[in-house]
C-alpha cells in the first residue's frame, strides 16, 4: 500500500565546541610500553649481597695499615650503600605497583586472578554471550574477513523522508510501525553475532518488553494499566474469539454503512470530525504537530498544526517523467470495469491483464476479502470495491512524493484556516480541526502549515462531486471510503484473518512479519509513552551514562585537532559548529512521579480481556498527545529514540541508548566503552561532521590505509577481489575507525582517573574492550551501506603496529603485517 505522507519537523541548527586544551601526549591513544619486570622472588638481603661489587684487597698483598684503611672505608660506605640499595628497591617496587594499577595493558594474558571478576547477573549474561562469540585474539584471520550483512540490512528499506531537511525521520520522529526483520525471541536472545545480530531499536524494544512482562506489582495504577494493555494485546485467543463483531458494533455507532445494509446517511463532515477526534483516522488528509524549520533556526519553539496528503491505500507508482501516478489509469479502468455490465469485462481485461495481474488483482482481492469478513454479500461487494478504487484513484492523482514536493517548495506553506477554507471548501476545516484538538479553542485566523496545497485544492471538487453523485442504491461511496480507512486504523486490534490478508499481498511488510510481542510494545508506547518513559528513567544508570557521554565527547574534541584540514576556513567552520555544544543525557521532567501519572491516566479503563476496546482508548490517548504537543513548549524525551540529536545548543543522548545488553552500570567499563562508546562516537561523527570528506585530507588517507590492510589480509588469504573505494566508502571507513579510536582513548582516560576495572570471562581492560567491540559488527544505520568491510576488522588495523593489544594478531597465512603502515 502506498505511504507517501510524512511528519514534518524542524531543521537542525548549527552549533559548536571549545577547542580542546589537551596536549598531543594526552590525546594519543598509545599507553606507555609494557615493562616486563619480574616480581622479586629473593630475600632483600640476598639481593643486597649479590649487588655488592666492591672488590676486596687480599691481605697477603697489603700491610696492616692498608688493611685498616680499607676496613674503615668499607665501614663508612656500607651504610650509605645499603641505604641507596634499599631506596632503589622500594622505588622499583612502588613503580611496579603503580604501573600495574594504572596501565590498561597490564594484563598480559588477562588472567582472572589479576583483576576482580564481575559476577552481577548482567555480567553473567554478558559472559555467556562472549563465550558463544569468536575471540578476535584466538581467531584473528577469517573472523575479520566477513562483510556486513547486506541482505539483512537492505530488507529493512529506507524509511519515508530520509535525507529530507526538516523531515521527522531524519531525527527522532516516533514511528508507529515496528522496524525489524522478524526474528523470534529465541533467536534474538542469542546475542549480537552473525545472522542473529540485533539493531539498536530491537534491543530497546526487548528491554521494554522485559519491563512490561515483569511479574512484580510495583508501580501505581498507570503502570498497571500499561502492563494490562500490553498483555491484552498478547492475548490472541480472546482476539480471535471476538472476531469482527467489535468493529461492526463500532460502525453502527458511526451511523452504519451501505455494506452492512443499514446506513442513516450521516453528514459527511460530521463523520469525518468524529473519525479524527476519537479514532485518529484521517481518510482524506493527514494531521501532524510540529515546528516551522525557518522559525526553529531562529530559536523559536512554537508548534503548528501541519496538514499533509493522506496515506493512500491503493497501489500507486510515481513516474518522474510524466509527473503522474503511473497506476492511475489502470485503476480507473478496473474501477470502471467493476461498475459496468459484464459484457465490458472481456475487452478491458485483455487490455489491462499485465497490470491487473501484477498490482491491481491482489489489491482487488484484498478489498473483496475485507468486505467478505465484514459481512458484505458477494453480489454487492464488487460495486463497493469499484467505487472505493475509483474514488481512491482520483485522489491519488495529486499525491506526490516528498522529494518532488521539496523541489517545488511545497513543504511548510503557511496559511490561515480561513484561507485554506477558500482553497478547499468541501472540508469544514475549522470544525474538523476543532474536533481533532478539542478542547483547544481554534479560530479562523490561526495558521497551519501545508505540505501539498495542490493536493488539497484537487481533493475538494472530487469530494463535492461524490457528495452530489447519485450512486446505485444510495450506497454512499464517501462513507464506504471512510469506513475502510477506519478499518485500516483498527486492523491491529482485529483477528488474524485480517493480518493474514495483508500478508498475502504485502511482501516484506514489517507490520505483518514482526513478532507479536514487538508490535504490542510499540502499540503500548503509542498510548502510554509517558508511563514507559517514567519506567525507563527509573532504570537508567544516570551517573554512568553521563560519565561515558562526557568522556566520549571530550575524546571526540581531541580527535578534531588531530585532523589535517584542507584550509583554515574548514577548520574554523567545524569548530564554530561545535564550539558551544553541551552534551547530556536526554531526560524529561514533564512527569514528576507515579502520583502524577496515575492522575493523568485516571480516566482510562483498561481491561485484561478485550483488546479492541483497549485499542480504541489508545487512539484517543494518541490524539491527546497531539493536543499536548500543540500547547506545551516542553521537549518530551522520545523513548524510542536510540541515536543522539541536536536541539538548539544541546547534544542529547536518549535514555534508550543505555540499555542491556549494549550498556549496563555493573559491566566493566571496558565493555561499556567497547560497545556503547563506539556507537556513540560513530553517531557523533555522523551527526556533526556529515561532509568531513571534503574538509579534511585525513579522511582520504586513513580510509585508504585501512583498506590497504584489508586487501593485504584478504588477498593473502586467497580471497582477492580488490576494488577501489568510493568517497562515501572511504568516509565511512574513517568514521568507524575514528569512532573506535575515540572510544578507546576515552576508556584509557577514564582509567587514569579511576584505575580499577573489573573483568568478564577472564578478560579485562584493552582485551575486553576490543572483544566487546567485536560483537557490535554492522550496526543498523543508513550509513552502513557504504561500509565495505566488517567493523571488527578494525581491531586488526589497531593492533597491526601498536602496543595496545594484549597479544599479537598474526594469521596462520603469515600475513606480512610488519609491512603495513599504521593508520
Amino acid at each position: 500500500m502506498l505511504r507517501m505522507s510524512e511528519t514534518p519537523i524542524e531543521l537542525e541548527p548549527q552549533l559548536s565546541i571549545q577547542p580542546s586544551s589537551q596536549t598531543e601526549v594526552e590525546r594519543g591513544l598509545r599507553p606507555p610500553p609494557l615493562l616486563q619486570l619480574p616480581l622479586p622472588n629473593q630475600d632483600p638481603s640476598e639481593i643486597q649481597q649479590q649487588t655488592q661489587l666492591q672488590p676486596e684487597i687480599p691481605l697477603s698483598e697489603s700491610g696492616p695499615e692498608h688493611q685498616h684503611q680499607a676496613k674503615s672505608l668499607w665501614i663508612r660506605h656500607r651504610g650509605l650503600l645499603l641505604l641507596l640499595l634499599g631506596f632503589s628497591l622500594c622505588a622499583a617496587l612502588s613503580g611496579l605497583i603503580y604501573y600495574m594499577q594504572l596501565n590498561p595493558r597490564n594484563e598480559s594474558n588477562n588472567q582472572t586472578g589479576t583483576v576482580t571478576q564481575c559476577l552481577s547477573p548482567a555480567c553473567q549474561r554478558a559472559s555467556a554471550r562472549l563465550s558463544m562469540s569468536a575471540d578476535p585474539f584466538m581467531e584473528p584471520c577469517d573472523y575479520f574477513l566477513f562483510t556486513c550483512d547486506r541482505l539483512a540490512r537492505d530488507s529493512r528499506g529506507r524509511q519515508r523522508g530520509q535525507g529530507i531537511p526538516g523531515h521527522p525521520q531524519n531525527q527522532n520522529g516516533k514511528s508507529r510501525r515496528p522496524e525489524s526483520r522478524g526474528e523470534n525471541k529465541e533467536r534474538e536472545d542469542r546475542g549480537l553475532r552473525g545472522g542473529e545480530r540485533l539493531d539498536r531499536k530491537t534491543v530497546l524494544l526487548q528491554y521494554l518488553r522485559e519491563i512490561l512482562e515483569s511479574n512484580n506489582r510495583e508501580g501505581g495504577s498507570a503502570v498497571q494499566k500499561a502492563k494490562g494493555f500490553y498483555h491484552s494485546c498478547l492475548d490472541t485467543k480472546t482476539i480471535e474469539t471476538a472476531g469482527v463483531e467489535p468493529f461492526l458494533t463500532l460502525i453502527q455507532k458511526l451511523g452504519g454503512w451501505a455494506v452492512s445494509g443499514q446506513w442513516n446517511k450521516t453528514d459527511f463532515n460530521s463523520t469525518l470530525s468524529l473519525l479524527m477526534r476519537d479514532y485518529a483516522t484521517f481518510p482524506f488528509f493527514n494531521l501532524y504537530v510540529g515546528k516551522d524549520p525557518e522559525e526553529t533556526a531562529l530559536g523559536s519553539t512554537k508548534r503548528y498544526i501541519q496538514i499533509d496528503q493522506p496515506d493512500l491505500l491503493i497501489p500507486i507508482e510515481w513516474n518522474s517523467k510524466t509527473l503522474k501516478s503511473e497506476a492511475k489509469a489502470e485503476v480507473d479502468h478496473i474501477a470502471s470495469l467493476l461498475l459496468t455490465r459484464l459484457m465490458c469485462y472481456i475487452h478491458l481485461f485483455i487490455i489491462l491483464l499485465p497490470t491487473f495481474i501484477q498490482t491491481i488483482r491482489p489489491f482487488l482481492a484484498t478489498c473483496q476479502r475485507y468486505l467478505a469478513l465484514l459481512g458484505a454479500l458477494p453480489s454487492s461487494s464488487m460495486i463497493h470495491v469499484g467505487m472505493f478504487m475509483s474514488l481512491s484513484s482520483e485522489l491519488a492523482v495529486a499525491a506526490t512524493p516528498l522529494q518532488y514536493r521539496l523541489s517545488r517548495g511545497q513543504l511548510f506553506q503557511r496559511m490561515s484556516i480561513k484561507e485554506l477554507q477558500i482553497q478547499a471548501p468541501a472540508i469544514d476545516w475549522l470544525g474538523c480541526l476543532r474536533a481533532a484538538f478539542h478542547p483547544l479553542h481554534l479560530i479562523e485566523d490561526d495558521h497551519v502549515l501545508l505540505h501539498n496545497l495542490p493536493y488539497m485544492v484537487h481533493m475538494s471538487p472530487i469530494i463535492g462531486k461524490w457528495l452530489n453523485k447519485h450512486e446505485p442504491s444510495n450506497s454512499g461511496p464517501l462513507q464506504t471510503y471512510m469506513v475502510l480507512n477506519l478499518l485500516h486504523t483498527l486492523m491491529p486490534a482485529l483477528d488474524s484473518r485480517f493480518s493474514e490478508t495483508v500478508m498475502n499481498v504485502s511482501v516484506g511488510n514489517a507490520d505483518v512479519t514482526s513478532p507479536r510481542w514487538k508490535r504490542c510494545v510499540l502499540e503500548t508506547e503509542r498510548g502510554f509513552d509517558s508511563v514507559l518513559t517514567h519506567l525507563l528513567r527509573e532504570r537508567t544508570a544516570h551517573r554512568e551514562a553521563e560519565e561515558i557521554i562526557q568522556n566520549i565527547f571530550s575524546s571526540f574534541k581531541s580527535k578534531l585537532h588531530e585532523l589535517k584540514w584542507r584550509d583554515q576556513k574548514s577548520l574554523q567552520s567545524v569548530m564554530t559548529k561545535v564550539q558551544s555544544l553541551i552534551p547530556r543525557l536526554w531526560t524529561t521532567s514533564e512527569i514528576s512521579g507515579e502520583a502524577e501519572l496515575d492522575l493523568l491516566f485516571s480516566t482510562v479503563s483498561v481491561g485484561t480481556h478485550g483488546f479492541f476496546s483497549n485499542y480504541v482508548q489508545l487512539l484517543s490517548l494518541w490524539q491527546k498527545r497531539r493536543r499536548k504537543l500543540l500547547t506545551e513548549q516542553i521537549e518530551s524525551a522520545d523513548i524510542l529514540s536510540v541515536t543522539p540529536l541536536l536541539l538548539r545548543n544541546e547534544l542529547l543522548f536518549p535514555m534508550g541508548m543505555f540499555v542491556p545488553p549494549l550498556f549496563h552500570p555493573t559491566y566493566p567499563r571496558a565493555m561499556n566503552y567497547g560497545v556503547m562508546g563506539f556507537l556513540m562516537a560513530k553517531d557523533i561523527l555522523h551527526l556533526l561532521l556529515p561532509d568531513i570528506y571534503s574538509r579534511s585530507e585525513t579522511v582520504h588517507a586513513v580510509g585508504e590505509c585501512v583498506w590497504a590492510h584489508y586487501l593485504t589480509v584478504t588477498e593473502n588469504a586467497g580471497r582477492g577481489g580488490a576494488f577501489s573505494l568510493s568517497a562515501a566508502q572511504r568516509q565511512e571507513v574513517w568514521v568507524q575507525y575514528s569512532a573506535l579510536q575515540i572510544a578507546l582513548q576515552a576508556y584509557h582516560q577514564s582509567l587514569k582517573s579511576s584505575p580499577a576495572d573489573t573483568s568478564i570471562s577472564g578478560f579485562s581492560h584493552t582485551r575486553l574492550f576490543l572483544s566487546s567491540f567485536s560483537q557490535v559488527n554492522c550496526d543498523f544505520d543508513p550509513y552502513n551501506e557504504f561500509m565495505p568491510l566488517e567493523p571488527s576488522f578494525l581491531i586488526t588495523v589497531i593492533c597491526a603496529k601498536s602496543h595496545l593489544c594484549p597479544t599479537s594478531l598474526q594469521c596462520p597465512s603469515k600475513t606480512q603485517q610488519h609491512s603495513l603502515q599504521t593508520c
